[in-house]
């Protein structure tokens, strides 16, 4: 089955507009995700659960939110119907997420406290699926949107500007308007508010992306072009034998973990609120450092286009090494309280000037080699066609999600057990706390630590990557020929 077809290929491409659509689907549940940064201090410091308690629960639901992933991933890889195979899945996966969300953030406060942890548990259970539901369509549905390895990096362009934004713009809107106007995360208020407007945010996105979708979610783009068998048991070969899933799956796991710990929303109030003495700085960063990121962020995507996803995370991961441990040193070790932008004596600008450089290129490479994950994903599905003929996106998507999850859910019980262990066990840090060596150290492990671990991660698990630019060529042409040999059984 592997070797190189003289067949030519005539990739599967779409129009732009409809991948800069589609890509909203991520950004429709990333949306729900920066929402669910916060839920620690909703569930501490308005329904009064214990903070251990809450960062093992939150743990737990991410390991079942793995476990479901598998079964997702089957279920659409067996649907083709009426309505396609992915938008279904899409728009009921919204859905459950605004209701689910509505629920937890407005009601556990109010329902008694003898049942109040399990009431949380259920409701977020419940978001769990939804959330599966809507990021498998995300992983799956891209490998029909194109095939043509120039153009796959497209995904990571659109998603890398729409996730700078978002993140910066929620950080600006968290730090400069919400706590400014309501005080503090102890203010139920912020969360009412942050609510609605994801979930108003998350649905326009969804609508939007299925429009991008449409033309694409048909059996013609589905692999060889014919539908397949499915069975669950495969998913025991493809673990086995993929070996580009494999791979993948350990760069990306531990380096979703280190992020998850490194962009939790208390590192950000460690950061800004207590060790600089400005919370809403954190806000107004954001927003000085989202234009310049995001053309960095182009220009090294551009650079993956020409040089293959495989070459394109081992340099960005190389660099971030350097850039991460370089801001560490840079936060823990000077006078950060002189970062500024009110005061223009000359120290403070220096100390101000060099902080956004050093986040701006951490940003746009950390966009890159994070970005890349899921238009990789679609070349591990395309391997395992070529390796089998066996279309199963979904699966792919899924497993890779699966396995990804079971470790990145350590992040937020990491983040919680630490914070109890230094005196956090009943409050959450906040701005105006004092600055202790402790609260420090845990930045600095948090923050830059666990990146550079994941980060090493990447470049130990790319050298066993075996997909680069002149493979996937080959993959691609082969898949091509069986394509035909389908196409003309079906003309005879």
């Amino acid at each position: 089955m592997e070797k190189k077809s003289s067949t030519p290929v005539a990739y599967n491409r779409c129009k732009t507009w409809q991948m800069g659509f589609f890509v909203l689907n991520n950004t429709a549940t990333n949306f729900y995700m920066v929402l669910m940064n916060y839920v620690n201090y909703y569930a501490v410091g308005i329904a009064g659960l214990l903070t251990g308690v809450v960062g093992i629960v939150l743990t737990s639901m991410r390991i079942f939110d793995g476990i479901t992933d598998p079964i997702i991933g089957y279920i659409i890889d067996k649907t083709n119907g009426k309505f396609g195979k992915f938008r279904p899945f899409m728009i009921l996966g919204n859905a459950i997420l605004a209701v689910s969300t509505l629920l937890i953030y407005e009601t556990t406060h109010l329902v008694p406290q003898s049942f109040r942890l399990i009431y949380f548990i259920l409701l977020y259970a419940i978001y769990i699926i939804g959330y599966t539901f809507q990021t498998a369509c995300t992983k799956a549905a891209q490998n029909c949107m194109t095939n043509d390895p120039k153009q796959r990096p497209l995904f990571t362009q659109f998603d890398s500007v729409y996730n700078t934004i978002l993140f910066n713009g929620m950080n600006l809107l968290v730090s400069n308007v919400l706590i400014k106007k309501f005080g503090s995360f102890a203010n139920i208020e912020v969360f009412n508010w942050l609510v609605g407007m994801v979930i108003v945010a998350s649905a326009v996105c969804t609508i939007l992306a299925v429009i991008g979708v449409s033309p694409k979610d048909r059996i013609e783009f589905f692999g060889t072009g014919k539908a397949t068998k499915v069975k669950f048991s495969e998913y025991l070969d493809v673990i086995k034998h993929n070996r580009a899933i494999q791979m993948l799956v350990v760069a990306a796991s531990s380096d979703k973990l280190s992020m998850n710990i490194a962009q939790n929303s208390v590192l950000a109030t460690v950061l800004f609120g207590i060790m600089i003495g400005d919370y809403s700085l954190n806000g107004t960063m954001s927003l000085i450092t989202l234009f310049p990121t995001l053309i960095l962020t182009l220009i090294l995507v551009n650079f993956s286009k020409k040089t293959g996803m495989k070459k394109a995370v081992v340099v960005s991961s190389v660099a971030n090494i350097f850039v991460f441990l370089i801001f560490g040193c840079f936060i823990v070790f000077t006078d950060v309280t002189q970062i500024s932008l009110t005061n223009f004596s000359l120290v403070p600008m220096l100390f101000t000037i060099t902080y956004i450089v050093l986040y701006v290129v951490r940003s746009a490479i950390s966009n890159v080699s994070g970005n890349l994950v899921i238009p990789m994903i679609s070349d591990c599905a395309d391997y395992e066609t070529y390796r089998t003929g066996r279309y199963v996106p979904g699966m792919m998507g899924t497993l890779f999600s699966f396995v990804d999850k079971l470790i990145s859910s350590l992040a937020t019980s990491i983040v919680a057990l630490y914070l109890a262990a230094i005196g956090y066990a009943t409050t959450m840090p906040q701005p105006g706390d004092a600055v202790t060596t402790a609260l420090k150290v845990f930045w600095f492990i948090m923050a830059i630590g666990f990146p550079v671990f994941g980060l090493v991660c990447n470049l130990i698990s790319m050298k066993f990557y075996p997909l680069d630019k002149a493979k996937m060529e080959e993959i691609q042409e082969s898949i091509a020929e069986i394509k035909a040999k389908a196409m003309a059984e079906d003309a005879q």
